[in-house]
């Protein structure tokens, strides 16, 4: 098993990335559903908590049946990430997760995230201000540096353990990257046969089929993978990758009830969740990936985007169901 301080993860994890718009929980459900084994939520603003603002509160919440999950902060300002660990420790999570890796403009022109690969000092305190600030196990995704210039994820990993985090995941890509390029996991393995190195390894970035993930695991020896993109309208990726490192076989792919079903679930938890305008609103940006390579899937998708309430798309839904459209591709 791979161990979190008490937590207990199967051997090799599958973990759901933190993704900002996705990784809500009615989209945790379905991948929980599927074999995902620790996941998180969407990145969550220190300055957005502090201020009380409703969208930051809102992400907090989580749920017995996700578990094990984790709250993923991420801010610029030390002492605010501090206060923040404590306030996101008392919606109880099985433990805290500090984002130092998205790259977009508008969190890393801010100071945080990926911007802090330019500053280890600072990323040294503000780790170990979350650390005080919460009785939980505390861990942190990162990316290999700013550019390639200044690849200091090992540096990163050494001071980060040494002050108390007890994972790791590393996406591999440079903040300067963003998610072009093919990521690049040396480094990461590098990391993982450091001696100097206790806690679990979990490696990210373009994993995207079984045999790519355990590939992955044999060549780079990581304690377990972190999928984000790959799982966006299709969660089965956990469970058909659990099942080729399990027997080296491959999975049938997911049939149209069992893409219906899932969606389904998904469009109800997310009604449940955000309320029926919302939930409506929101899911529209999911139909496309759960019936891509459908054959018709642009007309079913335009009724359902096009669809405002949710008895007219649960309907839409059953339509689909009852017509057993082939797949002609994907």
């Amino acid at each position: 098993m791979v161990h979190i301080r008490d937590l207990a993860l199967p051997d090799f994890p599958l973990l759901l990335a933190p993704m900002e718009d996705v990784s809500d929980p009615p989209f945790r459900a379905v991948c929980k559903a599927n074999g995902a084994d620790l996941m998180y939520t969407e990145f969550i603003s220190s300055e957005g908590l502090i201020r009380d603002a409703a969208k930051s509160r809102k992400k907090l919440d989580v749920f017995d049946y996700e578990r094990p999950i984790g709250i993923q902060l991420f801010g610029s300002d030390v002492a605010t990430m501090g206060e923040c660990a404590a306030i996101s420790t008392a919606a109880g999570p099985d433990l805290i997760d500090i984002n130092y890796g998205c790259p977009v403009k508008q969190v890393a022109c801010r100071g945080a995230g990926a911007a802090l690969l330019r500053d280890i000092p600072k990323m040294v305190e503000m780790t170990s201000a979350v650390v005080r600030n919460t009785h939980l196990p505390v861990t942190v995704k990162t990316r290999l540096g700013w550019d390639d210039d200044t690849k200091n994820v090992e540096e990163v990993a050494e001071r980060l353990q040494d002050i108390g985090i007890e994972a790791l995941t590393v996406h591999g890509r440079t903040r300067v990257q963003l998610y072009k390029g093919e990521a690049d996991w040396t480094l990461i393995h590098r990391i993982k046969n450091n001696p100097r190195i206790r806690i679990p390894i979990f490696g990210n970035g373009d994993v995207d089929s079984p045999e790519k993930a355990l590939l992955y695991k044999e060549r780079y020896g990581v304690d377990g993978i972190m999928i984000g993109r790959a799982s966006i309208g299709y969660p089965w990726i956990f469970r058909e990758i659990k099942h080729y490192l399990a027997t080296g076989e491959k999975l049938a792919p997911p049939t149209i009830e069992e893409r219906v079903a899932m969606c389904r679930m998904h469009f109800e938890k997310s009604i449940e969740w955000k309320g029926p305008r919302v939930g409506v609103f929101e899911m529209r940006r999911h139909y496309a990936q759960y019936f891509r390579g459908l054959e018709g899937a642009k007309q079913w998708r335009t009724r359902l985007v096009d669809a405002e309430q949710p008895e007219i798309i649960l309907e839409i839904l059953e339509e689909i169901a009852a017509a057993e459209p082939v797949m002609v591709g994907m």
